[in-house]
């Protein structure tokens, strides 16, 4: 299976990702990890992407499809992935489907995780705040989720009209949101928003 998962920062993709992954044997693959271990391999695009990465700058589109597309071709993830944080923009969901194409492969579906803005605010304000993230206000936090509406919104319509969008309530406990994501996968549970 090849699977995307979306959502805005708390919506807990990354708690999703590694609980989905273990269930559908295959590996769950995130931008932030890809960077990472190529920053750690000190590999020519770990180079590249640490340079923008201290200067607190976005990595640009160039490397990060080629970080990722050099990850979809290892054997870990020959037989399907999770992909967590790409695409994240529409040049990105081109990059992606020249990856699939050129494989033979197909992405079997998207999973969006919708939460409620001011539980995502609570969810990164107590994060914050456990993590001594002092610089995560409110303010910060809530401009971050409007970016994410921004930045997303097309990439939500593209998958929605190839039929491969599905919409989960992440609003509930960790397991019924996993329960809810692997249900809808295998067609049979109908899906909340």
């Amino acid at each position: 299976m090849r699977l995307l998962l979306m959502g805005p920062p708390g919506a807990g993709k990354g708690t999703q990702a590694s609980r989905l992954a273990e269930t559908l044997g295959v590996p769950a693959i995130s931008t932030g990890d890809i960077f990472r271990t190529e920053v750690a391999a000190r590999s020519p695009l770990g180079r590249q992407a640490q340079r923008f990465m201290t200067a607190g700058e976005y990595v640009p589109d160039e490397v990060t499809n080629e970080m990722v597309r050099g990850r979809l071709n290892e054997a870990d993830a020959a037989e399907g992935w999770l992909l967590d944080g790409y695409p994240r923009t529409l040049d990105q969901v081109g990059v992606l489907d020249d990856v699939l194409s050129a494989s033979g492969h197909r992405l079997d579906a998207v999973v969006v995780l919708s939460v409620d803005e001011d539980e995502l605010v609570r969810r990164l304000t107590e994060r914050a705040v456990t993590e001594g993230r002092a610089d995560d206000s409110e303010a910060v936090i809530r401009h971050r989720q409007q970016v994410y509406r921004e930045q997303t919104a097309p990439l939500v319509e593209v998958y929605e009209k190839r039929s491969l969008l599905t919409l989960v309530n992440g609003s509930g406990p960790v397991r019924e949101v996993t329960d809810q994501i692997v249900g809808l996968l295998h067609g049979d549970a109908p899906a909340r928003s």
